[in-house]
């Protein structure tokens, strides 16, 4: 199991002045950095791959696909935008040499249509995620890309680690993982237990965030029970911790953050990591 840290506590874009947060994560004791290339015109894809080739540090990718941008639109022209515009982020994934690619990758991130999850609008994403997954294949053998259930406020699609898996048996390629995050997860899963292992050898990646997204070990989040599924199912990936930094405005407006969680960026990292390690150590 690896520890990393998301850039979005640290910055709400990554160009190329960003680059210094591979040197910050390495040096705060992270062993990865995960990115999300907002800016993909702007994104230095193949600048990350050296740095944290240089840094020894692994980097993951990841996203929550915007409205124009949404596989289960009732608009053809839109899901048609979706594939095009996600199969430009593997692209660029591939080229900084990300080992995931994950997030809310199947949906229009905060899009609600009123009602239950359609079978049209499955349908629809399964076959997207099929056609992404098999390009992916090509593209970034050996990455993987992965289903991120998030909560209700979210998305209506997938909420639960059971329907992740069902979607992943669907689309049917090695591939492809689930995501799990302790944020929506303590939101909309029985328990922590049976969501890790619902998914057993098909969980990919982790984000760890507490109930209020604070700094992990301070909330609500059952994490020795979490961390004791995990060596059950023998994770070995990377649990990545995942907070905003309020005094972002456009960050903190889309993810509602409307306090601070720590006294700064570096504590909640620090903090967070040296806490995660303990709970590792006693599961």
């Amino acid at each position: 199991m690896t520890f990393g840290i998301h850039s979005l506590l640290f910055s709400a874009t990554f160009n190329e002045k960003d680059l210094p947060l591979l040197d910050k994560a390495k040096s705060l004791g992270f062993d990865a950095l995960e990115i999300i290339p907002f800016d993909a015109d702007n994104f230095p894809a193949a600048k990350v791959k050296r740095r944290a080739a240089d840094l020894g540090l692994d980097i993951y990718t990841g996203i929550g696909l915007p409205a124009h941008a949404n596989p289960i639109s009732p608009e053809a022209t839109v899901r048609a935008a979706a594939l095009n515009y996600s199969k430009r982020l593997i692209d660029l994934s591939a080229e900084c040499g990300s080992k995931g690619y994950g997030g809310v990758t199947y949906a229009g991130w905060g899009y609600l249509t009123g009602k239950m999850r359609t079978t049209h609008e499955w349908n629809w994403a399964v076959e997207h995620f099929r056609t992404l997954a098999q390009y992916a294949a090509r593209v970034a053998p050996g990455m993987n890309i992965a289903v991120e259930p998030v909560n209700r406020f979210e998305s209506h699609f997938i909420n639960i680690a059971a329907d992740a898996v069902a979607f992943r048996k669907e689309v049917g390629q090695p591939n492809v993982r689930v995501h799990l995050d302790s944020f929506h997860m303590i939101r909309e899963e029985d328990d922590f237990v049976g969501a890790v292992e619902t998914c057993g050898p098909l969980l990919g990646y982790i984000h760890a965030c507490e109930n209020q997204r604070g700094i992990p070990g301070r909330g609500q989040v059952p994490w020795l029970d979490f961390f004791r599924a995990l060596k059950a199912v023998n994770y070995q990936g990377c649990v990545t911790i995942e907070s905003f930094d309020p005094n972002m405005p456009e960050i903190a407006r889309l993810c509602c953050i409307w306090r601070q969680l720590a006294d700064s960026p570096e504590q909640l990292a620090t903090e967070g990591l040296n806490y995660l390690n303990g709970i590792r150590a006693k599961a």
